[in-house]
């Protein structure tokens, strides 16, 4: 087994994979990640790899709230084994999330670190709607979702004209960042890290970016990519000004019909959150993990560790 190695250039995962199976598992959504994060850390024994960041003593996963997942790279599980147990030298916390756990992410990851001495919990952190397409065309599909929603669509979708791109374009990415800054959502996230990555996938040709007009004005976007045989719904906006005229059901529609009819995916990947809208969509509801490390060897690990001792107390107590 080879030595466990700690980096920080994003160019050690390089030799792991080229491209991984989603957006979150390549290299260069790490490289975009990295650029922002003073301290990353990319371990790796040769095999397998973690991409980490530094925080306050503490290692945690190199991800932000874009992130859908986050998952060690060509994981192996004799090599998560000796990762896990060469970072007590490192830290005394490792903190990982937003884990999977359809693909065993989550189950090898805790395995390796319960194996290499750490204490660890295992806790849903966050939600991930999925619709399995399961070779439905996209008109067998809207017939089966809520007649409140079709209803709404067939009054409204005669309101608004809907434009879908493939490859980034200046103007309607303008467009849809002049919604995003307009729409009833909070500054958020990092705009100049969400474009460097609609740059990519257009270069790539897996970017669906929507517009909806209204009377020639941009009035809703939606940012998609498509790739190995699903579509991912990074981000939604529209003018709440203008909410009455549905313009994101009448854009959700169209890419909904363009990934399922055009780019003919098995699964819609719905990211993070558990909104009400999002089961108006989607079928199926996949937990995502945070894996929470202490070492109990390490002091600075003690008042995090008495704390959880307390947490398990208190539902007994109260059952008393």
């Amino acid at each position: 087994m080879s030595d466990v190695s700690y980096h920080e250039r994003v160019n050690a995962l390089q030799a792991l994979a080229s491209t991984g199976p989603a957006p979150f598992d390549r290299p260069e959504w790490y490289a975009l990640l990295a650029d922002r994060r003073a301290e990353p850390l990319f371990v790796t024994n040769g095999q397998s790899a973690l991409a980490l960041a530094r925080e306050d003593g503490a290692l945690v996963s190199l991800a932000n709230w874009y992130s859908f997942t986050w998952r060690p790279l060509n994981p192996q599980q004799q090599s998560l084994d000796t990762i896990a147990g060469a970072l007590r030298k490192r830290a005394h916390r490792v903190s990982l999330a937003p884990v999977p756990d359809e693909d065993g992410s989550a189950s090898a990851l805790e395995a390796a670190f319960r194996k290499a001495g750490w204490q660890v919990t295992r806790e849903a952190c966050d939600h991930n709607h999925i619709l399995p397409v399961n070779g439905r065309s996209f008109s067998e599909y809207w017939a089966q979702r809520p007649g409140r929603m079709r209803t709404t669509f067939k009054r409204k979708a005669k309101k608004v004209e809907t434009q879908i791109v493939t490859r980034f374009e200046e103007d309607v990415w303008q467009s849809y960042e002049e919604i995003y800054r307009s729409s009833w959502k909070p500054e958020e996230g990092d705009t100049a890290l969400l474009r460097s990555f609609a740059e990519q996938e257009g270069v790539a040709g897996r970017l669906r970016l929507g517009l909806a007009r209204h009377d020639g004005q941009p009035v809703a976007a939606q940012f998609w990519t498509v790739e190995n045989g699903v579509a991912y719904i990074h981000k939604l906006a529209h003018l709440e000004e203008l909410k009455a005229l549905s313009a994101g059901t009448t854009l959700s529609a169209a890419l909904f019909e363009h990934v399922i009819d055009t780019d003919r995916v098995d699964l819609v990947d719905f990211g993070t959150g558990n909104d009400a809208y999002k089961r108006d969509w989607m079928e199926l509801d996949r937990p995502r993990y945070r894996i929470d490390c202490l070492d109990p060897r390490q002091p600075r690990a003690w008042p995090a560790l008495a704390k959880r001792a307390l947490r398990r107390l208190a539902p007994r107590r109260s059952a008393s």
